[in-house]
């Protein structure tokens, strides 16, 4: 990385008060399971009920609701109940440039990616 991007990234993260690694570690930690970017990148097309993200998700209500508890947690999605249900959305878009951001730098890192032994594959 070239040093202009790292004064750019220190600039960043003291002007928003983050300058903990291990936060912005965290950060990352919260969208490494599968399930939870599979869960935030249907949200990014709009509003969903948990109803419609565990037939999305496709496995049981209690893990859906366990992985939509981290991603409102986290401060990626927001819930607002409506009667009896509760609705998630994205609650900053910048989330969204993040997921689009991500799959480029993956796509582009495949190889690697796929090669490195430090990252094994999910069972």
């Amino acid at each position: 990385m070239a040093d202009s991007t790292l004064t750019v990234i220190a600039v960043a993260s003291a002007d928003h008060g983050c300058t903990h690694t291990d936060t912005v570690a965290r950060f990352f930690r919260a969208l490494s399971d599968p399930t939870r970017l599979r869960l935030l990148e249907f949200i990014l097309r709009g509003e969903r009920t948990s109803a419609e993200c565990v037939e999305h998700a496709g496995i049981s209500q209690p893990r859906v609701s366990v992985h939509l508890t981290c991603l409102v947690d986290c401060g990626y999605v927001t819930a607002r109940r409506d009667g009896k249900k509760l609705r998630y959305s994205v609650g900053d878009p910048r989330v969204a440039d993040l997921v689009v951001l991500a799959r480029a730098l993956a796509t582009d890192n495949a190889t690697a990616l796929d090669c490195c032994p430090r990252i094994p594959p999910r069972a």
